[in-house]
């Protein structure tokens, strides 16, 4: 038997078995390099990006003034419909990842709910501009007459809407970032730098909406009418869907991959059936293909093998087999299908860690915007700032900071570290975290100067004042918000990149929800220290609470969550897909990872030969 041509035969089968599937246009056809994908496509990408955020965030930052007003719901029964929307927004992202990577593909899953999210839109302007279809005109303010809160069909077709709206922009969030993000490709080290300029502008894009929102759009709602307002949203959202489409005929769209949750149940069933068997060595692990584990893992183009790790051992025991004939999914799972298990749990640490600072963020978008309400808002004899136009603050620098950073600094740490963008999505969470914590000492340090300005001179500082903890968590919004997209979807497994992505905007709502709980234990924990007088933020006065003291308490969780995810991110290991490809053209062995040393990729390729040549006497 020819042993060159039965070793030539057995690496073209491993680069079959270890390849991927080809990404895909919008016919099903396999993708062009030069025609397909690259920022050209990914502009259309960021159109939607910009355009949704308008749509959404002007609804959502007015949407109490609405529900007060027309809908006749009470204060504390309108805030509970806002927060109740915002975290139904944040946790549909689960959904719309899962539809994504299991069945649909990003394109399709955001045609279908963007469309669903504009019904809504257009749901809630002709219930704004047609009387007949909300409770009657009356002023909540009024305390001499009791307004009729909406009820049976008013609030039916209100709340259908809204969720409409809140069901179809979760559902997108997650595929506007996987979909841009699909269109560079992972296997090619020139565009490692590109995704990450992508992942600035996508940033970039949702800045300039929410900007729009918070001063044009509201301005039209307020000055024009809700009606008017819900339909300029509605419009916006239109053109942001024609971005979307305008850009078919050029994205790479990668195939579903089925469910995604049926191989995670399967390694953990597996592993708790086998739990009483002693965890096995790496020689031992199953695993489909006859796939090779060494010390670093091998890799074709467009490869998605995993090398083993140490990490939770007790589910290495899916792996065993222990019958000699064949034992299903559900008994027995590959030594790669775990590993995607490993790697999903790795990243649950560095998850609960951004909890806090989106705790924070809720902050800014409450007690803040209070703070302000308490100060001196005018600007001139004619004209006064709004409290809650300060959370516009961020975004204006961060559409000045994130074109800088992306120009200057990350071409300067380049220099330093070696990496084409700069640092690492880690280390660039790490330095937000960081940052963060600022932001609550500066809001701290100024109530403080405010409630004694008030209490013992009875004066009114500017409302300027608070303007710097909104740049200071601005900044550290660029740091962590977008390093936790980029490390989520570079850290994603082929088929899970949109849900590991809804991750970060569930986030959000766990860090809105953990702000009730935290204002809810700090009044009930301050009240018994104190003999039942109070808690520190049980007044709706705030010279007679002590909201100073409460951001002193987040600054001091903030900091520790700082150093809580220092440990977790030295503990983390990076998936290594995540380095690029290199194949050298002087390499006689094609099957090469980037970022070994010539001794490390001799040992490797050294390796692969003698791999090779058992496989070859196998089959002798």
């Amino acid at each position: 038997m020819d042993i060159e041509g039965s070793m030539k035969d057995s690496r073209e089968g491993n680069l079959s078995v270890f390849g991927e599937e080809h990404d895909v246009d919008w016919r099903g056809k396999t993708c062009r390099p030069k025609k397909h994908g690259g920022m050209t496509a990914a502009i259309f990408v960021l159109g939607l990006q910009a355009f949704e955020m308008m749509a959404i965030a002007a609804v959502g930052n007015n949407l109490i003034t609405y529900v007060f007003n027309d809908m006749h719901y009470p204060l504390s029964k309108a805030a509970n419909v806002v927060t109740n929307f915002i975290g139904t927004v944040f946790l549909s992202s689960l959904l719309g990842g899962f539809l994504s990577d299991s069945y649909f593909g990003s394109f399709k899953t955001m045609i279908i709910f963007g469309f669903i999210e504009l019904s809504g839109f257009i749901l809630l302007s002709i219930q704004a501009h047609l009387p007949q279809l909300r409770p009657e005109n009356c002023n909540m303010m009024d305390i001499r007459g009791k307004c009729i809160e909406a009820k049976g069909y008013h609030a039916w077709i209100f709340f259908v809407a809204l969720y409409l709206v809140a069901l179809g922009s979760g559902c997108l969030k997650p595929n506007i970032i996987s979909l841009g993000a699909d269109q560079f490709s992972n296997d090619d080290p020139k565009q490692s730098k590109k995704l990450s300029t992508y992942f600035n502008c996508a940033y970039f894009a949702f800045c300039t909406g929410e900007l729009v929102a918070l001063t044009v759009l509201v301005w039209v709602q307020t000055h024009s009418g809700m009606d008017i307002g819900f339909a300029v949203s509605a419009a916006v959202m239109a053109v942001g869907l024609m971005c979307l489409i305008s850009g078919t005929v050029l994205y790479r769209n990668k195939k579903p991959k089925g469910s995604i949750f049926t191989p995670i149940a399967q390694v953990f069933v597996a592993a708790i059936t086998k739990r009483k068997q002693i965890c096995p060595n790496i020689e031992m692990l199953h695993e489909n293909h006859n796939k090779l584990h060494h010390r670093h893992f091998i890799t074709a183009p467009n490869a998605g093998t995993l090398r083993h790790t140490e990490k939770f051992r007790f589910l290495d025991k899916a792996c065993i087999k222990i019958q000699n004939g064949s034992e299903g999914p559900w008994r027995l799972c590959t030594s790669t299908q775990v590993e995607q298990v490993k790697i999903i749990l790795s990243v649950v640490p560095i998850f609960a860690c951004t909890i806090i600072f989106n705790t924070i963020l809720a902050q800014l978008q409450t007690f803040s915007v209070q703070q302000g309400a308490t100060m001196n808002t005018r600007l001139t004899n004619n004209f006064k700032i709004p409290p809650a136009s300060l959370q516009s603050i961020p975004y204006i620098m961060l559409i000045i900071l994130v074109p800088l950073y992306e120009t200057a600094f990350v071409p300067l740490l380049g220099r330093i570290t070696g990496k084409e963008s700069g640092i690492s999505p880690l280390q660039r969470v790490g330095v937000g975290l960081f940052i963060v914590t600022f932001s609550m000492v500066s809001a701290a340090v100024i109530e403080q100067k405010r409630r004694n300005q008030a209490l013992e001179h009875d004066q009114t500082i500017s409302i300027f004042w608070i303007a710097p903890q909104f740049l200071i968590f601005g900044l550290s919004e660029m740091f962590t918000a977008v390093g936790l997209i980029e490390f989520f979807y570079k850290q994603s497994l082929e088929g899970m990149q949109s849900f590991l992505t809804a991750m970060t905007y569930c986030s959000y709502s766990f860090g809105f929800y953990l702000s009730s709980l935290l204002v809810s234990l700090v009044n009930k924990i301050t009240s018994m220290s104190s003999g039942g007088n109070g808690g520190w933020l049980s007044e709706n006065d705030l010279n007679k609470d002590r909201l100073d003291l409460f951001y002193w308490l987040l600054a001091g969780l903030s900091l520790a969550n700082f150093f809580n995810y220092l440990f977790w991110s030295r503990w983390y290991s990076y998936n290594p897909s995540l380095l690029p490809t290199s194949i050298s053209p002087t390499t006689t062995n094609p099957l090469m990872i980037g970022g070994l040393n010539q001794e490390e990729a001799k040992d490797l390729q050294g390796n692969l030969v003698n791999s090779e040549l058992k496989l070859v006497e196998l089959q002798l």
